[in-house]
């Protein structure tokens, strides 16, 4: 795998969300800062490592949420 896509939003409740489109990977974060760390945390755990994407990229949803 080349690349994989995680969508962000922000959580009516606080904090930001992320998950992927195509992959079962999900996790949140109070702050944008930990959401990429929590993510690259995510893509390590789901992935071996021959199989790990090379690229990460988180996408916001438009127009709801500013990031």
């Amino acid at each position: 795998m080349s690349e994989i896509l995680f969508l962000v939003e922000q959580d009516p409740e606080g904090g930001y969300t992320a998950r992927t489109l195509g992959d079962s990977i999900f996790t949140e974060a109070d702050t944008l800062p930990d959401l990429r760390r929590m993510v690259q945390d995510a893509v390590h755990c789901h992935f071996d490592e021959g199989n790990m994407p090379k690229v990460i990229r988180l996408h916001k949803q438009s127009g709801r949420y500013p990031l």
